[in-house]
C-alpha cells in the first residue's frame, strides 16, 4: 500500500459526495469520499493519502488529455520483473511510489531504471486516513 502525508487543502461536496483535495509537497492528489462524515475531512488537517499498487498506472513520453487528475510525475529507481507481474519502484518528489502492472505492460514501454514516466491514480482508488 502506498502512504503519503498531506493535508486537506479543499472540500467540494454535493449531497453525500466530497471531493477532497490533499496538498503533498505542493501537488494536489485529489479523492472521492462517498457517504462520509468523518470529523477529519476539514482544511488543514493532516491526513494520510493511501492507494493500492495495482491501481497506479504508468504512462511513458504521456501527451495529450485523460480525465485522470491524479498525475505524478517520477523518476523509476528500480524494476523487479516477474513472470507475470513487474513492480515499479518510482521516485515522486521526496517519496517513493509503487505500482504493479503486467510485465507484458511493462515490456510494452520498454520501462528501464531511470526512465522518466507520468504516474496515474483514479480519485475513487485513493482513500484518506486521520492522522
Amino acid at each position: 500500500m502506498n502512504k503519503l502525508k498531506g493535508f486537506i487543502s479543499k472540500v467540494s461536496t454535493s449531497g453525500n459526495i466530497s471531493i477532497v483535495e490533499v496538498n503533498i509537497q505542493s501537488e494536489k492528489i485529489f479523492s472521492i469520499i462517498i457517504g462520509n462524515k468523518e470529523e477529519f475531512l476539514k482544511i488543514g488537517n493532516e491526513v494520510y493519502v493511501l492507494f493500492k499498487e495495482t491501481e497506479v498506472s504508468i504512462a511513458k513520453d504521456f501527451k495529450g488529455e485523460i480525465s485522470l487528475q491524479n498525475r505524478l510525475n517520477c523518476k523509476i529507481l528500480k524494476i523487479n520483473k516477474g513472470k507475470l507481474l513487474t513492480e515499479i519502484i518510482m521516485q515522486w518528489k521526496n517519496e517513493k511510489i509503487k505500482s504493479i502492472i503486467t510485465t507484458k505492460s511493462a515490456e510494452r514501454l520498454s520501462l528501464r531504471e531511470g526512465d522518466n514516466i507520468t504516474a496515474f491514480i483514479k480519485t475513487n482508488e485513493v482513500s484518506l486516513m486521520e492522522i
